[in-house]
């Protein structure tokens, strides 16, 4: 299932859906939240909050927080840094990391899971401007908690950038 994702998520202002490839409304981003609270909410159509992002400010390291149901679910960190390619690790609360590579700035990249094709991010499938899509590969893949990776890695490595 591929879901459709506005490039400036991180922009300050108004909310908007993430669609998927049918056009449906897979989940509202509440764009007041990083204003209000410098966190960003995925909610689900009917409005509950599905994810919640933290950028983790004081930490040695570079890392963002995702959140379901106010309770941690994973922190995602740089990696490693090569001039070609960008890296990160997700540290799942019960100890499982993703790993996440590739051009990330360019908005092509991998989430991968002990070397297994978990999501594909991606611009080159679609015409739409400041868009790209989460192309989520394994049907019993968490959707919502791969678009949050997405999002926290692209915030990540423009911050770096």
């Amino acid at each position: 299932m591929k879901y459709l994702v506005r490039d400036k998520l991180f922009a300050i202002g108004d909310d908007y859906w993430i669609e998927d490839e049918d056009g449906r409304h897979a989940f509202l981003v509440d764009g007041k939240a990083l204003r209000l609270r410098g966190t960003l909410e995925l909610k689900a159509p009917d409005g509950r909050v599905v994810i919640t992002l933290r950028e983790k400010l004081l930490s040695l390291r570079d890392a963002m927080t995702v959140e379901r149901d106010e309770r941690p679910l994973a922190t995602v960190r740089r990696k490693r840094l090569s001039l070609l390619r960008n890296h990160y690790r997700v540290t799942m609360a019960d100890g499982t990391e993703l790993d996440v590579s590739g051009r990330i700035l360019d908005r092509e990249f991998a989430v991968e899971y002990d070397g297994e094709l978990l999501a594909h991010i991606s611009r080159r499938w679609l015409r739409v401007r400041d868009t790209y899509a989460v192309d989520v590969v394994r049907e019993d893949a968490d959707a919502a908690l791969l678009i949050a990776v997405a999002v926290c890695v692209i915030r990540m490595a423009e911050r770096e950038d």
